[in-house]
């Protein structure tokens, strides 16, 4: 048999461990599932055969070399920084590696390696990044191929709580890392191109500026600008288009809310604050009010956030029991933003029976034989449960695809790279349509901006 080396199996994994196991007999592959936690590996394993769970510790130079070293390809599932010791070990042993994360600067300068050894090094081949590349490509593609030329490229992708879970007033649950979405938007600001003029966000006003979408069936969105949508510029050959844009989706409301933690400081990260481990909730929002001898918390709150009592943003601050003197932040040494983790995590865990929703927008504005035409394709995928949610779907799958795919020689293509090639991303898209993952293109009027 084949042997397929998973390292990592937290929440991602889930549903690409279930899928290969699904193709187990078929593909004549065993799963050997590598995880710190030898529990949580052999969980994954569900009792099946053709699965073998064990230890490995990603620091232990010679467990992990060993592990790869008796595979036939890795999976690579670990948080992004710790790819590149792996990614090192499969140039040694000679086999190829899938990962669902960014291109690094050190996984780069392993490409010339990756060719010389005729390896696949598949990266950002997850959900962003990964199917809007893949679904992006494919209609970019289809309109240079009628030889159109692209004027506008506009892509937005959220991880939400899907309808029948969204129980609070922020229309909003953690389906991914919470620290992610604490720190969203920070390091810089926002850049994006708009009618040939470069435009810049800067982090203190990013989420006052919001771009609405609609969704048949589900409604409508808000999206707020990515940190640099310029990054796949080249990538995609899009260099003289008019306007590129990417964005993150939101319910509508939810942006005009978060930007109180912005405001008052709380999603800050770059100093840590006092007796932070017998801080209360009160006392943690507190700390960024002006002192009053007379004014309370709520009221000092109501005044710097020029908000009134009977609004819904003060009603969303009150669902948080941010002003509770009782409840404990309990973290030592903690940063602003780890603390406000710490809050959001009492009211924003999804629960057993919740389930949450992967939305991806596209919109591709283009010219053909002298007429400005415009394709929005829209996604919508609903998890399944807490395990087999959403986004351990969107994100796994497609590595699963993918890894099949190189194992059987369909993708050949040797080095490091992203899926953006047709002999990549035509299989993967075509089979991930059976699993929910399905766009759905529409012809629009041309949406355009008038320049400045």
């Amino acid at each position: 048999m084949r042997h397929i080396l998973i390292i990592g199996a937290g929440r991602s994994a889930s549903s690409l461990i279930q899928y290969l196991l699904q193709k187990s007999d078929t593909e004549n592959v065993h799963l050997v599932i590598g995880d710190l936690s030898l529990a949580l590996a052999e969980k994954k394993t569900n009792g099946h055969p053709n699965a073998t769970a064990i230890a490995l510790d990603i620091f232990d130079t010679i467990q992990r070399s060993e592990a790869i070293s008796k595979a036939d390809i890795v999976i690579s599932m670990l948080p992004a920084h710790l790819h590149i010791e792996v990614a090192r070990d499969c140039i040694i042993h000679k086999k190829s590696l899938v990962t669902a994360s960014y291109i690094s600067e050190a996984m780069q300068e392993l490409d010339a390696a990756a060719k010389e050894n005729n390896l696949v090094f598949m990266n950002e081949i997850g959900l962003d990044p990964g199917i809007d590349h893949m679904s992006a490509m494919k209609v970019i593609d289809e309109i240079r191929d009628k030889g159109g030329k692209m004027l506008l490229f506009e892509s937005f992708c959220g991880g939400l709580v899907a309808p029948e879970s969204d129980t609070n007033l922020w229309n909003y649950k953690f389906t991914w890392a919470p620290r992610n979405v604490v720190l969203a938007g920070q390091g810089g600001a926002a850049k994006f191109v708009q009618e040939g003029t470069y435009k810049y966000i800067p982090y203190c006003n990013l989420f006052r500026r919001t771009e609405f979408l609609d969704v048949e069936g589900y409604g409508r969105f808000e999206a707020y600008s990515n940190r640099d949508s310029l990054k796949y510029r080249s990538v995609y050959g899009l260099d003289d288009v008019l306007t590129l844009y990417r964005g993150t989706i939101r319910k509508v409301g939810f942006s005009k809310a978060w930007n109180m933690f912005v405001q008052l400081g709380m999603t800050d990260d770059s100093y840590v604050m006092e007796n932070s481990d017998t801080m209360s909730y009160r006392d943690f929002v507190n700390s960024f009010l002006p002192y009053h001898p007379t004014d309370s918390v709520e009221i000092k709150t109501r005044l710097i956030l020029k908000i009134d009592q009977d609004d819904i943003m003060w009603d969303k601050l009150l669902e948080l029991d941010l002003f509770n003197k009782d409840k404990i932040v309990g973290l030592k040494n903690a940063t602003p933003a780890q603390i406000l983790e710490r809050i959001l995590n009492d009211k924003w865990t999804l629960q057993a029976d919740d389930k949450d929703m992967i939305v991806m927008y596209h919109k591709f504005g283009y010219e053909l034989n002298g007429e400005k035409k415009q394709i929005d394709s829209k996604m919508v995928c609903l998890g399944d449960d807490q395990t087999y949610t959403a986004m351990a779907k969107t994100v796994g799958l497609p590595v699963a695809i993918a890894t099949l795919q190189i194992l059987n020689g369909k993708i050949k293509t040797p080095g490091v790279q992203l899926p953006i090639n047709k002999e990549v991303y035509l299989p993967i898209l075509k089979e991930l349509e059976a699993y929910g993952v399905v766009f759905k293109e529409e012809a629009m009027p041309y949406f355009g901006y008038k320049p400045d």
